[in-house]
């Protein structure tokens, strides 16, 4: 592993005002664009084991993300046999339905949100391995008739194996769990020796707040091992981000300047081009920082961030995402004053759900550093939000600049910009790095080069949902890409202030919908003499 063995170099001349990232052709000097595509030159694989037979239950089974998110995810699974037979998939909810009716429930949000076309041979295969189960979850019958059902999905060669998916509200999980214990359907794994695999996968938002979150998991550890508990991020399971591990220790070119030493500075955003969609009451309640930034980017940071693991396995790369959260800079008074914005976009306080007068803020900015050898003085900044110029989520990795001797005239016109890599979670998932060439021609001319590989092009395989990801690393007991509860506390210590003094002092800048943001957090990243790229250009 290579470390920063050296002081950092002194800080570069102060860029330019913030102002388009895109290079501008100034004399006789342009911009240059250009694409390059992958190659498999000997495809290295590590062969994954394929899951158990397993019997999947999903409370919440008629709800929006099971529709959306989950069914879509194992029909494709199954597309791709990727799944053992038999994969029994149960679903529990109070809607009053029969097994046929949930089927067709499903294969129309199936045939919407699929990423492959549902075929009829296909979904009647899928359709044979769904059953349902009705009734309020503080009621017996449910756990009676699904135990009933589980036991006659062993029978056929589950062989006991069994998943049960939390997709409701946090305020359910307690009721929920204490009747799966109750009626013997969930036991600890220290009592498991032996047996059967027992698992429970628990959506977000995990807790409103440290104090809620501990709760939480002081409440699911008591009826289960900290083994069994795969608390779910979707996006730890996109391609972009599992491939952050890979391109930054699997490329020599890299590991070695991903440090202070060359690293300027790093901004990570996820901005969504979409409103609340009628969801105000839950983002009333919730905001951005406690939807996006305190799980998603806080998750990504840590991958971005972390120290070589041992090795590939579960607990040691979440060891180390462990201990970067542990070595980020706790956020003071001061600087959740200079260094955090919350926005609202124009509008918000009319949708539906939204009290006339919410400080919810709908965007929000930050800038963390990390106390570490690796990473000290360099800044971190986050930003999410919604109704902004672009959907995007990436990470862009700023490097230090050259000194400008030979490069007066390009600097002094904003030709000249430092390398920047960048790493696209979505859409079209990808990595493009911009660096300084010559121009073709007599002239000593230098451009900005961007060269972009895209999986999907690169590579010529179909990207699977970061669902379909997930369900099967958890049937097959791998918890790599789960939030383990150390990291989950951290996180909600880091939010902590911010939520805090925010709720305590009204002050949300307004923004325009298909705007980059509030202008207060241009002011605020200026400050430190850089800028964000610009949301309005891919």
């Amino acid at each position: 592993m290579s470390e920063p063995n050296d002081p950092a170099p002194p800080a570069p001349p102060a860029p330019p005002a913030p102002g388009p990232a895109a290079p501008v052709a100034v004399k006789s000097s342009v911009a240059v664009k250009s694409s390059v595509t992958g190659e498999i030159l000997g495809d290295v694989t590590t062969k994954r084991r394929r899951p158990d037979p397993t019997a999947i239950v999903i409370f919440g089974a008629t709800g929006d993300l099971a529709g959306r998110k989950l069914a879509p995810a194992l029909y494709n699974l199954m597309l791709d046999s990727a799944l053992t037979d038999p994969t029994v998939i149960i679903g529990a909810s109070r809607s009053e339905l029969t097994a046929a009716q949930f089927a067709s429930h499903l294969q129309t949000r199936v045939t919407e949100f699929s990423r492959r076309k549902v075929e009829p041979a296909a979904w009647d295969r899928f359709a044979s391995s769904l059953d349902y189960v009705a009734g309020e979850f503080d009621a017996d019958a449910i756990y009676t008739a699904l135990k009933t059902k589980l036991d006659a999905a062993a029978g056929k060669g589950t062989r006991g194996n069994r998943l049960f998916y939390l997709s409701t509200p946090p305020s359910a999980f307690p009721v929920i769990l204490q009747k799966l214990q109750q009626h013997g359907l969930i036991e600890r794994a220290a009592q498991r020796s032996g047996k059967p695999a027992c698992r429970v996968i628990v959506e977000k938002p995990f807790g409103r707040d440290l104090a809620t979150a501990r709760q939480l998991n002081e409440m699911i550890g008591g009826y289960l091992d900290e083994s069994q508990i795969y608390r779910i991020d979707h996006y730890l399971g996109k391609e972009t981000v599992q491939n952050i591990l890979v391109f930054r220790f699997g490329n020599s070119i890299f590991e070695p300047i991903w440090n202070r030493n060359h690293v300027d500075f790093v901004e990570i955003t996820a901005a969504e081009s979409i409103g609340i969609e009628g969801r105000g009451a839950f983002y009333e309640a919730t905001g951005v920082v406690r939807d996006i930034i305190q799980n998603h980017l806080l998750q990504v940071m840590s991958l971005v961030t972390m120290e070589v693991p041992a090795s590939f396995s579960a607990d040691d790369i979440r060891d180390e995402k462990s201990q970067v959260l542990r070595s980020v800079r706790s956020l003071d008074l001061n600087d959740v004053a200079n260094h955090c914005v919350r926005g609202q976009y124009r509008g918000y306080r009319e949708e539906d759900g939204v009290a006339p007068e919410s400080q919810t803020p709908t965007y929000a900015a930050m800038r963390f550093m990390i106390d570490s050898w690796r990473w000290q003085g360099v800044p971190f900044y986050l930003r999410a939000g919604k109704r902004l110029a672009e959907r995007v989520t990436e990470v862009n990795i700023h490097f230090r600049a050259v000194p400008l001797v030979l490069f007066k005239e390009e600097a002094a016109g904003s030709v000249l910009q430092p390398a920047m890599l960048t790493l696209r979670i979505q859409p079209a998932e990808g990595i493009s790095l911009r660096f300084v060439a010559k121009v073709p021609g007599e002239n000593i001319s230098v451009g900005n080069v961007l060269m972009t590989m895209n999986y999907a092009d690169a590579f010529k395989r179909p990207i699977s949902e970061a669902y379909e990801r997930l369900l099967l690393d958890c049937m097959r007991g791998d918890a790599t890409l789960f939030n383990r509860r150390d990291s989950v506390d951290r996180a909600w210590e880091l939010i902590q202030p911010v939520l805090q003094i925010w709720e305590a002092t009204p002050g949300v800048h307004l923004y325009e919908p298909g705007s980059a943001g509030p202008a207060a957090a241009d002011e605020m990243i200026a400050r430190d003499g850089r800028c964000w790229r610009d949301l309005a250009r891919s």
